[in-house]
């Protein structure tokens, strides 16, 4: 069982994780043993509530598959152990990140004083700037 928070978790025979063989240098390694993991996590036929679905099917992540099909390959690790946790790491901060909903912005003003203050700030330049110029005789 996958525990996202207090009060959601994925079921164990909802996550499929596939051993295939790991990709790059390695060695004779890399050849034998199938360390990489690729976990593949249907949202639709998901136990998850509607509204971790919707938010997730919003989500514009090149590892949900138009269908709908969340894909990771983890093969970071040289143990598949170590990568199967990889991937169920990656698959609940994916989880939990779409559940967060971002606060909504206040419209704010700038204040009256601190627009006067801006605009004398200038003007003070301004003549700073003047008396630069050449002296009349």
């Amino acid at each position: 069982m996958l525990q996202i928070s207090q009060t959601v978790s994925i079921p164990d025979d909802e996550i499929e994780l596939i051993a295939i063989r790991s990709q790059g240098a390695g060695g004779q390694n890399v050849n034998k043993v199938s360390s990489a993991i690729h976990l593949r996590f249907d949202i639709n036929a998901s136990s998850l509530s509607d509204f971790y679905k919707a938010r997730l099917l919003a989500l514009k992540d090149r590892r949900i598959n138009k269908d709908g099909v969340v894909v990771i390959k983890a093969q970071q690790y040289r143990t598949q152990e170590k990568n199967r946790d990889d991937a169920l790491e990656r698959l609940q901060a994916l989880i939990k990140k779409a559940g967060t909903v971002q606060k909504a912005r206040r419209v704010t003003r700038v204040s009256t004083g601190a627009r006067k203050r801006r605009m004398d700030t200038k003007t003070q330049r301004g003549k700073i700037k003047a008396l630069r110029g050449k002296v009349a005789e």
